[in-house]
């Protein structure tokens, strides 16, 4: 009997994982999506100025050619559509199943049931792969007296296209990625326009060009080219940007281009001084943008670093005075180390993986789990990446997957070694100590603890070789333990 496999989540991780099982001509899944498009963060993600920090042709499948790349550096719009056209070009949609929410996944020693919102009885599968990334469930801040506001409050993840910012007083708090794409535009919009930065970020120029009608058909027609391209803008990435995050030696060139980039664009010394970070490059995510440092000095526009008080009716006040607003627009990104929520999750003997992670996720090779056989994760822990593309690490785990359901399908349920996961910790942990993640900052990558869960501390060159291992030493059959 074919293996039946659930996927949950259908933005870049899940398309994938159904496109290669259709390749291998395995049409026994279903892909569970809890919204009512494909996409993932990409639907989610609609801001003004929406995109990608990665070059186009990297941040997209290798075995998907694609030349309607409309610029270097894509927008929200072209990836969706870019994720659509994939989608109807490998005929996945049908097999998503939109509008279902996975509520629980439990193994009973041989399957796995999965119960959806509004549905009672479990659906039964051999094989589950979670694919819901890491950016998928917004975090507000906790600060006092934000159901007290007047005005239009929001996410920068939900934002709310009906209400026009013209002429407003607009509040954003938070700098992160998100905010130094949407702020230009808001700031061209708004009357007023305070962004509240509790620690600023480091922030290097965004080379965008746009590709007109001669290049798309190059890309198209000559043999070679867009891998030859693609494989330009990787390599370069992995030889400069990722020797920074390892302290190597262009982390200097990476200092001293950031803090060039902020001289160049923000003359006034006292902001400067404000948007000046005190710790290395890298350690918190950098910002690639040509646009925010010129929103910032406009005349409209305060960078405010005062703590918030609290939230009044009529804005938000500091431990300065009340800044009168009547939009705030949070930009504090999302329950990233939170992996799998709110998914409830229990495997062998009953046992439950937010129990199991309380520490802390973890997983091998950022895909399987101990004590939870058959599970596999895509964008799992330690697999985000600062310097190069996402998509060429799911590529990575879906080949890893890909490799594992033919010893599963004749042995029957399998789980990572106990003994293989804690040598892969300690691999972990050994390569943490050398990458600049851990120097003083707080960030997105790291538990509040301050234990890195997120990113993956080594080369993608190196990744790509441990996850095309044959799998089945890492492995042993439950039934055999």
């Amino acid at each position: 009997m074919a293996l039946r496999v659930a996927i949950i989540g259908a933005g870049f991780g899940g398309l994938c994982m159904a496109i290669q099982l259709e390749r291998a001509g395995i049409r026994s899944y279903t892909v569970f999506e809890k919204a009512d498009d494909l996409g993932g963060t990409w639907r989610d993600n609609s801001y003004p100025g929406a995109g990608c920090d990665i070059p186009s042709h990297l941040y997209s499948y290798s075995f998907e050619k694609y030349s309607s790349w409309t610029r270097r550096y894509p927008e929200q719009p072209e990836i969706l559509g870019y994720l659509t056209h994939c989608a109807d070009k490998y005929d996945v949609r049908r097999k998503i199943r939109f509008g279902s929410e996975v509520r629980r996944a439990a193994f009973d020693g041989t399957t796995w049931h999965l119960t959806t919102a509004g549905r009672d009885t479990p659906e039964t599968f051999d094989v589950v792969v979670m694919s819901v990334g890491q950016l998928n469930q917004p975090r507000l801040p906790d600060i006092p007296g934000m159901t007290e506001f007047a005005g239009v409050s929001f996410h920068s993840a939900r934002w709310n296209h009906e209400h026009d910012l013209t002429g407003r007083r607009v509040a954003v708090i938070g700098n992160g990625s998100s905010a130094a794409q949407f702020i230009p535009r808001v700031a061209e919009r708004a009357a007023h326009l305070d962004v509240f930065q509790r620690t600023p970020n480091w922030v290097i120029p965004k080379p965008d060009a746009t590709f007109g009608p001669l290049a798309r058909l190059a890309f198209h027609f000559v043999p070679g080219l867009q891998r030859a391209y693609r494989e330009w803008i990787y390599r370069y990435a992995e030889g400069t940007l990722y020797p920074a995050l390892a302290r190597g030696w262009s982390s200097g060139l990476l200092e001293k281009r950031a803090l060039g980039h902020l001289r160049e664009q923000v003359p006034d010394a006292e902001l400067r001084a404000k948007l000046t970070p005190d710790y290395p490059p890298g350690c918190k995510r950098v910002v690639i943008d040509s646009s925010f440092y010129p929103a910032l000095t406009r005349p409209n526009v305060d960078v405010v670093t005062d703590k918030i008080a609290r939230i009044t009716a009529a804005g938000v006040e500091t431990t300065e005075g009340l800044r009168a607003a009547d939009t705030i627009v949070y930009a504090t990104g999302f329950k990233t180390t939170e992996f799998l929520t709110p998914i409830e999750v229990t495997g062998l003997g009953g046992r439950s993986l937010q129990e199991q992670w309380r520490d802390g996720a973890e997983a091998y090779l950022g895909i399987s789990v101990v004590n939870f056989p058959n599970l596999f994760l895509l964008y799992g822990p330690n697999t985000n990446l600062g310097h190069n593309s996402i998509v060429f690490m799911i590529e990575c785990q879906v080949n890893h997957i890909m490799a594992c359901l033919p010893h599963l399908s004749r042995t029957g349920p399998m789980e990572v070694r106990p003994e293989v996961m804690a040598a892969w910790r300690g691999r972990l942990d050994a390569a943490m100590e050398r990458m600049v993640w851990g120097n003083g900052c707080q960030s997105w990558y790291k538990t509040a603890s301050g234990r890195v869960t997120n990113n993956w501390p080594g080369p993608t060159t190196l990744y790509r070789r441990l996850t095309s291992r044959p799998p089945l030493p890492a492995y042993r059959s439950v039934t055999s333990q």
